[in-house]
């Protein structure tokens, strides 16, 4: 009794960092240059206006600003076409999306927090390759909305968490005692009972959806991924969204490139590109999840996500 989009039979589950890094492998392999540890703390654009690079930021600067022995001046690199993928909330993909009046229409973005944690647990209450999804309790019980997960991965991990929309009114709440509090759910304690928390962490999430999608490309450049907003929240899944989203950036530069385009130019066709894709469709089908739960509240909403997703398809 659940909408179909949550279902998850034949899916992959996967440690995303070791995914993460097994592509930047790929890509050295094929002589792509990847520059960890040295964000981008500037757009750089050129006469016209259009987006031509980016720059790092300076490296061994002190707190209070002044240079260290280690300092390091930030790098200017240039392209003909930058793509900014930094994730939520990212600082450079914000400019663009004010500078461009990208989200010009568009319902408000909103956001949410996630908090994971990484458990060890007994053989015997292992069950790879499950996965338990939730709602309600406990944010229910703050009059709060958002949902919950637990992956069975290989050797006896499991991956759990919480995400919390932002939009709670109990000032006092705690996402983070949320967390614990549903822990101790039967269903949850019951796999963590005997276990070890290896690891935890806590990350933003852009979940408006389809309806806060904004344009995603300017001059010279292009905004996609959770810098966008691509993420489907009615799956709680947007690495897939994301990855999509940056090949399809990608087939479209190639393109103008091997046509010999000289950078510089807004190619609003990647918009139609996505539009024509699996992508559009998935957002599309999924954009009334999550105003629903957020305007009727987590059972009402879920009933209405139910019809709507099972029986009217979005």
């Amino acid at each position: 009794m659940i909408p179909k989009t949550m279902h998850n039979e034949g899916n992959y589950i996967v440690s995303l960092g070791k995914v993460a890094r097994w592509l930047g492998e790929q890509a050295e392999s094929l002589g792509v240059e990847i520059f960890p540890g040295f964000p981008a703390s500037e757009i750089l654009f050129n006469e016209l206006g259009a987006v031509k690079g980016v720059a790092t930021g300076e490296m061994g600067v002190s707190a209070s600003g002044e240079r260290k022995g280690t300092y390091e001046p930030g790098m200017e690199l240039h392209a003909k076409y930058t793509v900014f993928a930094e994730g939520c909330r990212g600082h450079l993909g914000k400019q663009l999306i004010e500078q461009y009046a990208l989200d010009h229409q568009k319902s408000p973005q909103h956001y949410g927090i996630g908090l994971k944690e990484l458990w060890k647990i007994e053989p015997a209450r292992h069950e790879r390759g499950l996965v338990v999804h939730g709602a309600g309790w406990p944010l229910s019980e703050n009059s709060a909305t958002g949902g919950s997960f637990l992956y069975h991965l290989e050797d006896n991990y499991v991956s759990l968490g919480l995400i919390v929309d932002l939009n709670y009114e109990q000032p006092f709440l705690s996402p983070y005692e949320e967390l614990q509090r549903y822990k101790t759910h039967p269903r949850i304690r019951h796999y963590l009972e005997g276990g070890k928390r290896i690891s935890y962490g806590a990350r933003a999430i852009t979940k408006g959806g389809f309806n806060s999608l904004p344009k995603m490309s300017v001059p010279g450049g292009f905004v996609i991924g959770c810098n966008a907003g691509t993420l489907n929240f009615s799956k709680i899944k947007g690495t897939h969204t994301a990855m999509k989203s940056g090949m399809i950036a990608a087939e479209t530069i190639f393109g103008v490139l091997t046509d010999g385009d000289p950078g510089g130019k807004d190619h609003t066709h990647y918009q139609s590109n996505v539009d024509i894709s699996w992508l559009y469709t998935e957002l599309k089908s999924s954009r009334n999840f999550g105003p629903a739960l957020h305007k009727f509240g987590t059972y009402a909403g879920g009933a209405f996500n139910y019809l709507d997703q099972n029986w009217f398809r979005g």
